[in-house]
């Protein structure tokens, strides 16, 4: 029998964790109390909300609760808190590098405008970095339910500040709405400016969405993705070109995409030999962070020790992390499978 290791110690990298959604459910309610904002029964239960997004009102009931848990994040110290706490529950869970996604102009209302509000995103990266030891850069987020021209304006503060902490670019929020190609110049402008462009497709539309985010947007790593195992001559693409699909195990059932987390693809995924990293998402809202995403692998897709190790090293692949880092990262993946 395969001994059985703590995936908690396996060293990774985390790429799918939205901003927001890493907060700690004790620290939502601090905040709620601190401001006089009333949270719904739905975020103080102490279980994660029922949702499913499959359907246009449920999606509006999950960016609801998002949006209320957004507006409890009013000064520099509440940002400052949900970084350091995000980073400290990556640390505990085997991350190593960590890539915050962003749309800071939700925060910018409350911190003095947009570029004030990503500078205080990218110090409270670099002091939590710096306290944890943990590897952390941001990924700006595009909102596709917003104007492309935003997105461009967006992509083009992200490029200006790649030296202080961005190493990507993104595009999120209901994939049904609002068309790829209309963001292909802000994806250009990133790219240009050497960010990798990771977009969100293949979640709760088909593989058609995949596709849109290679051939319009020139991904270089997919947020989810795993509709794409609905075709096989995607699946090749996928892994000839090495594109890595951040895949959310949980997220995926909770929001209904999948029934059960067996039914997520992880395994057509992964044996079609397109990359993956396992994200949470949203820890806030669906109730797991991300060694959970690996223990659902284990127990649910029957992954082993050395299959898991190499889901890890293919998210250390597929992170903007430096070489020392990634060396580091891979070298410690060897050491666990040999513990």
């Amino acid at each position: 029998m395969e001994h059985v290791r703590d995936v908690t110690d396996l060293p990774k990298a985390h790429l799918h964790l939205h901003f927001t959604g890493s907060m700690r459910p004790t620290t939502l309610l601090e905040l709620a109390d601190k401001y006089g904002v009333h949270l719904p029964d739905a975020l103080t239960s102490g279980e994660p909300p029922k949702l499913r997004a499959t359907d246009e009102r449920g999606w509006f009931r999950f960016q609801r609760l998002y949006d209320i848990a957004r507006s409890c994040l009013r000064a520099p110290e509440d940002i400052q808190r949900l970084v350091r706490e995000a980073a400290e529950e990556d640390v505990r869970d085997g991350s190593g590098w960590l890539e915050i996604q962003v749309d800071p102009t939700s925060y910018a209302p409350m911190l003095g405008g947009l570029i004030p509000a990503l500078e205080i995103i990218l110090d409270a990266v670099e002091s939590a970095a710096r306290e944890t030891g943990l590897g952390m850069r941001v990924l700006v987020a595009a909102n596709r339910m917003k104007h492309p021209l935003d997105a461009r304006t967006l992509a083009r503060l992200a490029v200006r500040y790649a030296d202080r902490g961005v190493v990507g670019f993104g595009l999120s929020n209901d994939e049904r709405r609002g068309m790829a190609r209309d963001f292909d110049r802000a994806f250009a402008i990133a790219r240009e400016g050497g960010l990798l462009a990771a977009p969100h497709g293949g979640e709760l539309t088909g593989p058609a969405s995949v596709r849109d985010c290679l051939d319009d947007l020139h991904a270089t790593r997919i947020g989810h993705g795993v509709r794409a195992a609905e075709d096989p001559r995607l699946l090749r693409r996928l892994a000839e070109r090495g594109i890595t699909c951040e895949v959310c195990p949980a997220s995926n059932v909770a929001l209904g995409v999948y029934e059960k987390p067996e039914d997520v693809p992880l395994r057509t995924l992964y044996e079609a030999g397109v990359p993956l990293a396992l994200g949470a998402d949203d820890p806030l809202l669906f109730g797991s962070r991300l060694a959970a995403q690996y223990e659902i692998a284990r127990r649910h897709h029957g992954f082993t020790d050395a299959e898991l190790a190499e889901l890890a090293r293919q998210s250390v692949r597929g992170s903007a992390a430096p070489a020392e880092t990634k060396a580091k990262l891979l070298a410690g993946v060897d050491s666990w499978l040999a513990a």
